[in-house]
């Protein structure tokens, strides 16, 4: 749909791309490159470097310069880190966990119920198993236990013998359970990258990039990056203490779980964090870490792994047991060394997934339905905030992640629990720090306890009733809310044709990620292209089939639209030619390729 531009706003407002002011989706589209600095950089890439256009314009649209761009594609982890020691109290952990290793100590690892925990624990855990230490893992019942250490399995842990506790993924807002921690005499160490209150916890030492008074700028990684960089100050620690290097274990063979839930947890996947995937990748991709392999075949996955498997098959997998069933089979999962027993808990896992995904939706529909109506009554609601007593604690987050898709707009779902407590998960949108909002919602005596980070959040709230809670984000986050909306578009790389979108050229498009937060996945318009035919498949997702004027042809899918106006409008446009914008990627099917257009918006024009 083309809207006009007045003659007072012609010149400073953005060229809207294809002439699009208003799609399908209520959105203008926009060239990501206008910048000319940036269509410099593109130019100078294709001149000098010799790279493809497609894949200059997506490099300088998410601002690599010329001279980074040998370095971006091809990336190495030794060139990206940084010394440990420049996170705080790194050195007070390492010196802790090298006594332990000498003394062998019993040591127990606390994680949270999600990828990142279960990766961080188990990664530590085999480490420190590899240098002959006896090691459990305690991964808290989400509904039993919830979120982060408590009192009760820290003084377990203690009388089963530890002598060190390492909380992983959790414990910056532990004050209780660590204060009961020491005075047992367990010594504690924290591991963590979640948002930090101003008076932290005692703990021998607390890493966390996000504490106040760190200044080692790697607040966006995810607690296994955390973990890793401990495991390198470990090592170097041991050598300086004489331990042999062939004792030491090969931290390279680590980088599959560091990957893994750096891409599951949403961080940004830039600098460091992009290296972690793409070496990462590489590692997974040669199945040595069993549990792995058995839940790649559990999830029916036969082609190499990429960045987009660990977020939407095997993160999910693994979250299902922490949501709705086992906290601790995702941790055993990838620690096990039996073959037998991870096909086991694979097959489990991916039972309880299905199991999930169905709550999952009858849950979303009802939410969607109540928060519609909501918006009807208030279309300007900063921040959406759903609660029920029939939705299961282990899938609010997941309720709210699908009510910030569909509204744009932060959201926040609440279980409503026997104990007489709402325990609660939000997601936001870029620009709008939910983590913080939640820690002031805390300070204020709003909630009991909650925290997060910018794009995620969990707090449980001493009641039912979540209007003050709700009255208090909507407050908190008004302004920025409304800022990120105003400037909402669809940022473009490009335009292409049906005919020349192939398997080869869509994985010359992926040598510029792997793409995720901070890292958008490149957007193509097909332009003028027909909807040849539309049908619902699956769980409430549009397959189609484009064709270009020049006859030639392309499929097409629409995630989760069927009911929506995106959905809607492909069914509905069956033999009109429209603007399709959407992602690339390479459909296998019995062991033949092909390019696919996943659709994430439409627009008509006149």
């Amino acid at each position: 749909m083309v809207a006009p531009v007045s003659a007072a706003h012609a010149l400073d407002a953005p060229r809207a791309f294809l002439d699009v002011s208003r799609s399908i989706l209520g959105r203008p589209w926009r060239d990501r490159c206008a910048d000319p600095a940036l269509q410099a950089y593109a130019a100078t890439m294709v001149q000098a470097h010799a790279l493809p256009e497609l894949l200059a314009r997506v490099l300088a649209g998410r601002g690599i310069r010329p001279a980074e761009s040998e370095a971006h594609l091809n990336p190495r982890l030794r060139d990206l880190m940084p010394d440990p020691d420049c996170l705080v109290d790194m050195g007070a952990a390492t010196e802790r966990l090298a006594r332990a290793v000498a003394d062998n100590e019993q040591v127990a690892i606390f994680g949270d119920y999600d990828v990142d925990g279960a990766a961080s624990a188990a990664m530590l855990a085999a480490y420190l198993r590899g240098l002959g230490l006896d090691v459990h893992i305690h991964i808290p019942d989400r509904i039993m236990e919830g979120y982060g250490p408590n009192i009760a399995a820290v003084t377990a842990l203690q009388e089963a013998g530890a002598t060190l506790l390492v909380t992983v993924d959790c414990g910056t807002s532990g004050h209780a359970p660590l204060e009961a921690a020491a005075s047992l005499g367990l010594d504690v160490v924290v591991l963590d990258h979640h948002g930090a209150p101003e008076h932290l916890p005692p703990a021998r030492a607390l890493v966390n990039p996000n504490r106040l008074d760190d200044l080692s700028g790697l607040g966006h990684l995810c607690a296994a990056g955390v973990v890793f960089l401990t495991l390198v100050a470990l090592n170097r620690r041991l050598r300086r203490d004489g331990m042999a290097a062939d004792r030491l274990p090969d931290l390279t063979q680590a980088l599959d779980l560091v990957a893994l839930a750096t891409v599951a947890d949403v961080v940004p996947l830039t600098g460091l964090n992009r290296a972690f995937v793409v070496q990462g990748l590489k590692v997974m991709r040669a199945r040595g870490r069993i549990g792995l392999a058995a839940l790649l075949d559990a999830a029916s996955l036969s082609e190499p792994p990429e960045a987009w498997h660990l977020g939407y098959l095997l993160g999910p997998r693994i979250n299902a047991g922490g949501r709705i069933g086992d906290a601790g089979l995702g941790a055993r999962l990838l620690t096990t060394d039996d073959g037998a027993e991870a096909a086991r808990i694979a097959a489990e896992l991916d039972h309880l997934n299905r199991e999930r995904q169905a709550i999952e939706a009858l849950a979303v529909a009802a939410a969607e339905a109540e928060m519609g109506h909501a918006l009807t009554l208030d279309p300007d609601r900063p921040v959406l905030v759903a609660a029920s007593a029939e939705w299961h604690p282990g899938v609010v987050g997941l309720i709210a992640a699908r009510l910030k898709e569909r509204f744009g707009r932060p959201a926040f779902a609440f279980a409503l629990r026997p104990d007489g407590t709402a325990t609660g998960s939000g997601r936001s949108i870029a620009g709008a720090d939910l983590g913080h909002a939640v820690r002031e919602a805390v300070e204020a005596g709003l909630a009991l306890k909650g925290g997060g980070h910018a794009m995620a959040a969990g707090v449980t709230l001493p009641g039912f009733d979540v209007t003050a809670f709700r009255d208090h984000l909507c407050t908190t986050l008004s302004q920025t809310v409304a800022q990120a909306r105003a400037v909402e578009a669809l940022l473009v790389d490009g335009t292409v044709n049906a005919g020349g979108v192939t398997a080869e050229m869509v994985r010359m498009i992926h040598r510029a990620g792997p793409f995720g937060s901070a890292a958008p996945e490149p957007t193509f318009v097909l332009p003028r292209h027909r909807i040849v035919d539309a049908a619902i498949v699956g769980h409430g997702h549009v397959r189609a089939r484009l064709r270009s004027r020049d006859g030639q042809a392309i499929g097409a899918i629409a995630f989760r639209s069927a009911q929506g106006p995106l959905g809607q409008a492909i069914l509905s446009g069956i033999g009109r030619e429209v603007h399709v914008a959407g992602t690339l990627a390479v459909d296998t099917w019995r062991g033949a390729e092909r390019a696919q257009l996943r659709i994430c918006d439409l627009a008509h024009f006149d």
